[in-house]
Order: structure tokens, then sequence, then C-alpha cells
């Protein structure tokens, strides 16, 4: 591990296909916006020799952040992988972004890795969402470890920023969070600030210099032993806790001093199996500099510490119709179990999708079995296809090197799969197998989109579809009631990277438009209405009079058509005529042009004519007699009502509550969770929340999370009811 005393880089540098996954690393960056992720990879990338000493590769792009749309906007907005290879190993570098609205990318990182890295940066401390995916880990049983960045501010504190992660990720045992090393200084500058140039092992006792721009192993000088003195006895201690043989505490107590080698082996089991979490300091190499401060630490606590694919079960496995199958971990002589994790579209190449293995071999140029994910409520295709491998590559940044297979337990990127999507499970084509997919947040911040011109128009529908079969966590939506085009996002961020991508990728330019709720009409009070439709000009005339009494119904009840027509008055082959009618008017509404619900419409009576009647002039008179009975009567506009469930802090249980009730919610319920949590219920106008998810990330600082669904129809205060509908006659 880090703390080796005869660490040496051995085979460095880019990553090619992996022969064994007994030497394969998955590793995935986890930390808020800014904290130093892409940096710590390109600075991971420069010591093991993937990149020049600019951090960049070939054709002088960054190995992460090389998409337009992150250079604009000055941030990750998607999954990256960045191979790189260390003492014989190879490591998968997942680079996530930390902006919260990318949280689908993050979590395709998280499916795709065998152990994390929670990246923190010691002027900022750690945030709530951090803290989040901190126990979305735990819960998995995912090994994790700590990396403090930005130590070269003025205000980095490595001691304190090593309690405060102790405080956040060590609530069950902040003895299990515990440094590796310490960070030496070197002389203070001009504003008193002393630059970190060292780190001194706390179990080797060693120091390693990066003063000179490449790591330099060298014994502590006098006085600086009994300075970590402390810190190692509560490491050793910690390590002890968690071993496996249960004589090397009271050995320890007794006075004997343990084998660095028996520590060493015991604190990589219990970093490999999420019992320990190692916090160490890393920070970006000067200018011209070989090696960044801690990168070789790093990378050796990845080697030896993270486990390997071999240790971790795969997700479970059934046939396409549902049956239980059972596939060995990780085993590349086996079946096909491969998982697209990402995908994305290249202008040169196509589709390109970044695909973990799980089980068997992927070759190019072979047929697989693409099981789709049947995500089909937003607004993907479902599909069950058999489709031929491109060529595998192994990106780094804008490059692709090309692999001669992929293992299991590796990954790679496949080209021309057309029809997989993320999500999705590659599988033999004459076995063809589907992966139980991974949980992905709903997206609820509605963004209604219209076609900027006809050549758009023509180019909207396949952008669109292009656009979500690339990010599940998007979900398009063709409205039915408002005639609207509405693409669901996590939030603005996500939105705005929609938009630029379907300009700049696919073409096509989209107008923002307000974004409408399904609004509904019901009679408030019994009414009656007649319809009369009778025209003589001559030839062939039309004839129809019909009488109808409209009643309301509780909510849910629809539209109920009743016959009571006696004596034949109205003849029988046109009663369906005039339910049609009605049905239809219904459809369009009758005051404010919203779809007529929950009443009971009775046919009473009515007339013919032997000759004029027909059809078409009985559907036109009950749709008058509707007309009528809604002009005769107090119509109420109703609007939809979600239930909605916030998981908050304690801390912010009252603002959200407060909120809730100035958005005319309705707080029906409250429960103490774990973790300091409560959950809140309430009912609340959709109209009012339609900026929930970015309001609510604001009043919580981004530790709330909401969901929502549709409870009912209920009428609308007649204060706003009467300015919906003047905005309804003004539009018209």
């Amino acid at each position: 591990m880090g703390d080796k005393a005869n660490a040496h880089p051995g085979a460095a540098g880019r990553a090619t296909a992996a022969d064994h996954p007994a030497s394969v690393r998955n590793v995935v960056l986890v930390g808020h916006s800014g904290s130093g992720k892409t940096t710590l990879v390109e600075a991971l990338a420069l010591t093991a020799g993937a990149v020049n000493r600019a951090g960049r590769v070939e054709d002088g792009t960054a190995v992460s952040d090389y998409d337009e749309i992150e250079h604009r906007q000055q941030r990750s907005v998607q999954l990256s992988l960045v191979p790189v290879t260390w003492d014989g190993y190879k490591i998968n570098i997942l680079d996530t972004p930390g902006y919260a609205d990318f949280v689908g990318e993050l979590r395709a990182g998280l499916r795709a890795a065998d152990a994390a890295l929670f990246v923190v940066s010691a002027s900022d401390g750690v945030d709530g969402s951090t803290r989040m995916v901190w126990e979305e880990c735990a819960a998995v049983g995912m090994p994790r470890a700590i990396v403090v960045t930005h130590l070269e501010s003025a205000r980095a504190d490595f001691d304190t920023m090593t309690r405060i992660c102790a405080e956040a990720f060590g609530a069950d045992d902040p003895d299990a969070v515990l440094p590796l090393y310490l960070p030496l200084h070197g002389e203070p500058g001009p504003d008193g600030h002393a630059p970190v140039t060292g780190l001194i092992g706390l179990l080797s006792q060693r120091l390693f210099d990066y003063s000179s721009g490449a790591r330099e192993e060298a014994e502590p000088v006098d006085g600086q032993l009994p300075l970590i003195e402390e810190a190692r006895n509560r490491l050793i201690e910690g390590i002890i806790a968690e071993s496996e043989d249960e004589t090397l505490m009271d050995r320890y107590l007794g006075g004997e001093e343990i084998d660095f080698k028996t520590l060493v082996q015991d604190l990589e089991r219990a970093v490999a199996r999420a019992a320990f979490f190692p916090v160490l300091a890393a920070a970006p190499a000067a200018e011209g500099a070989r090696q960044g401060l801690g990168t070789v630490e790093l990378l050796e606590l990845v080697t030896g510490g993270f486990p390997t694919p071999l240790e971790r079960a795969a997700p479970a496995v059934t046939t396409p119709d549902g049956a239980a199958r059972e596939v060995r971990a990780c085993d590349p002589d086996g079946p096909l179990v491969a998982e697209v994790v990402k995908t994305a579209s290249d202008p040169y190449v196509g589709r390109v999708s970044l695909v973990r293995v799980f089980s068997g071999t992927l070759r190019p140029d072979e047929t697989v079995h693409v099981s789709g994910h049947g995500l089909t409520d937003r607004g993907h295709e479902d599909h069950d296809v058999d489709e031929r491998v491109g060529a595998l590559s192994a990106p780094f940044g804008k490059q692709q090197r090309a692999l001669t297979h992929c293992i299991a337990g590796d990954l790679a990127c496949v080209a021309k799969l057309n029809r997989a999507e993320t999500g999705d499970t590659l599988s033999a084509k004459d076995d063809p197998l589907l992966m139980e997919p991974w949980q992905m947040p709903d997206p609820l911040l509605p963004l209604a989109i219209q076609a900027h011109s006809k050549a758009d128009e023509d180019k909207l529908s396949q952008g669109l579809g292009r656009l979500v079969a690339e990010d599940p966590t998007m979900r398009l939506e063709q409205n039915q009631h408002t005639h609207q085009v509405v693409l669901w996002c996590l939030g603005e961020a996500h939105a705005d990277v929609a938009l630029e991508r379907l300009r700049s990728r696919y073409g096509v330019q989209v107008d923002v438009v307000p974004h409408q709720v399904s609004l509904r009409e019901t009679f408030a009070a019994r009414s009656a209405g007649r319809g009369r439709h009778v025209k003589q000009s001559g030839g062939h005339g039309q004839y129809a009079i019909c009488e109808i009494e409209v009643e309301p119904l509780p909510n849910g009840s629809g539209i109920e058509f009743v016959d009571k027509v006696v004596g034949g008055a109205v003849p029988r082959q046109f009663i369906p005529s005039v339910e049609k009618g009605v049905r239809a008017q219904a459809a369009r509404g009758v005051a404010a042009g919203h779809p007529l619900i929950d009443v009971r419409i009775t046919l009473l009576d009515g007339k013919a004519h032997s000759v004029d009647s027909s059809d078409a002039a009985f559907q036109t008179a009950g749709a008058l007699a509707l007309r009528e009975a809604a002009a005769e009567a107090r119509i109420h506009l109703l609007e939809p009502v979600a239930e909605v469930t916030v998981m908050v802090g304690d801390d912010y249980v009252g603002a959200v509550m407060s909120d809730l009730s100035g958005r005319r919610g309705r707080v029906v319920g409250t429960e103490q969770t774990s973790g300091g949590r409560t959950l809140v219920r309430a009912e609340v106008p959709e109209m009012e929340i339609g900026r929930y998810a970015v309001d609510l990330r604001s009043l919580s600082h981004g530790t709330a999370r909401f969901q929502r669904s549709y409870a009912r129809h209920e009428p609308m205060p007649p204060q706003i009811a009467e300015r919906m509908r003047e905005r309804t006659r003004e539009a018209s």
C-alpha cells in the first residue's frame, strides 16, 4: 500500500487490455464541485506516465473535461474514464461530476467501480451531498478512502480536515477514519503560509519528499518522529481493531511491537472489505514536475488496498423473461454479461458505449444481444435486439486506443452499438441475459420546449430520442392534454446541458416555453341543457333535439353517461350519437378549454325527424346541450395535486414545512428517520412545484431529496381560477 517501504512504479504508463481480473482496479472519484477531482485525475495520470508534464495527451487535450460543453461551463458534466497502469496493474479511474444535477453520471460511475475515492477540499470541507453518497456506498459495502486536496490553500489545515472527515464519515466508528500520512511543511512564504512539501508515513516512519518535483524517500530528521507518535499509535490501534487476528490487540497492548508487514496486510484487508477508510493528502504537480504530492501513495493504495473485480458480487442476472440466472462473478471464460454504463454520440464514429464487463470476454466484431432496460415511462424505446460490436477501445481524452478484447472486470468503449442505451445489458446472442438496473434519480424539473423553426421541427424528434438514450435521468413527455413536449431534468444545469447538446451535437434549435400543468373542469352543481340542431336549407336537412341533465360526481369518477329516454323520443340508434357528442365536447372543455371530468350526463328526452335526423346531427345536438348546461352552471376549474415526500435533515425541517405551506401545500405528516433526517409528507398543487427541484436544493444546501406522484385533481381557489380564465381569453 502507500506506506510500503520499498514501493516502485514498475511498468507505468498508458493502459492496454487487461489479461486477468486480478490485475484490474476500478475506482470512482466522488466529491462536490470544485473539490479537485479532475485535477487529481490528471495528477495521477502524470505520475503514472500516461500524460506529458503539462498533464495533456498527444493531441494537447486534457484527459478529463475535454468536452466543449465542459469547457464553456468550466465544470465536469459527464462521467469520464481514464485508464492508466501502475506497478503492473491496470487502474480504471472514473471521474464523476460533482454538481448535483449530474448525479446520474455519478451513479453510473458507482456502478462501474469496485471502490471509491472521496475527494474533499481542505479549504471547503465536506458538503451534505458528499455525505449522502458516502451513505449510499456504505449501504452496499463499497470500499472507500478519502483524499484531501487544496493543501496549497492558505486556509488548509490537514489535521482539522481529518477530524471533519472522521465526524462526517465515521459516525459508527470514528477510529475507522484515520490518516496514513501526515504532511510536512516547508519554509513559510512572505504571506506566512508554509507550503506542503512532503509526507511522512505513520506506519513506515519514512519521509517522502516531493519538493524536487519527484518523490524521494529519506530518513526522518531529528525531532520529527515524536511529532507523529500519537497519530501513529492511534492508526495502529485502528488497524488492529479491524484485524482478523483476534490475538493481535492483546499482543499490542502487552507491549509487543507489531511487524510492519503484518500491519500493512491487515490494513489492506480492512480497506478491501470496507471496514477501514484511510485519509490521504494530494496536491497537483508544480509546473515541470513529474509527480504531484501524494499521487504515488494514492496509486499504491488503489493497487494494494482496493479490491479486485473478483471480490465484487455481480448484480442480479435474469433471462429476458424474468427467470433467475446464476452467473459466476467475474469469470473471463463464463457467459458474456456486460452493461452499458454510459452512452455518448461522436460526430465521426456515431454512438459510443462505455461498457463494464461483469462476466465473459467481449471481443470486436462479434454479435451480441442487447437487452433494453424498459424505461418506457421516461421516453425510452424498449428493445431486445442483436447487434454487431464495432471496435473496442480505451478512452484517453479525445483519443481512443484500440483494444483486442475486454475481459470480465475491465471497462472499454464499444463503437457502433446503434440501439444500445445507458443501462442496457450485453450478452451472448444465443444466451440472452438481463442485469438488474441500478437506481437512477427521478427527473423532477420540467422543461417545455418547441422547435424554433420548421427545419428544427423535422429534426427535433430524432435529437430528443438520442438525448434520452444517452441519459436515463432525463424523461421525455409528449403531454396529450397540454400538447407540450416536456423534457424532465434534474436541475437547471442539467437542462442547460440538454439544450446545448441539442444545438451543438444534433443541430436542433429549440425555444423554451412556460410549462403548463394539465387542468380540468367539472360542474359545481346540478344543471340541465337543451341541444337543438335543426337546419332546413333545401335538400337533405339536419334535425336533432336532446335534453340532458348534468350532475357532479366524486373525484376520479370520470364521465358517466346514462340513458333515461322513454317512449322512443330519441331513436335507439341515435343514443350512442348523443353520447359521442357530449364526450367529444367534454374532452374539449366547456368553460376554459380544459377537459371536463367527474360528471354524470343523463339523456332525458329529445326529438327526431324520420328523414332529416342523422348520427352527425345528434352528435352536434349532444355537444350543444352540454354547452348550454355549462352556461347555466358554476364550473370549477380543477388543478392537479401531487403527493410530495421530502427527505430532509432535521436542521431544515422547519424551513421546508414553511416553504410547502407557502406553496398552498398541506403537510399531512412527518416521520423521523435514521441519520438525523425527517420525512415530510405533503399535498401540493403541481402549479406550485414546477421549480421545486431547484428551490429545495437552495433551501436545504443540497441535502434534501424529494419525490412526487399524482394524487388527484381538486378545485382551484376562485381568485387563481379567474386569473387562469383571463389568460385563456387573452390567448384566444
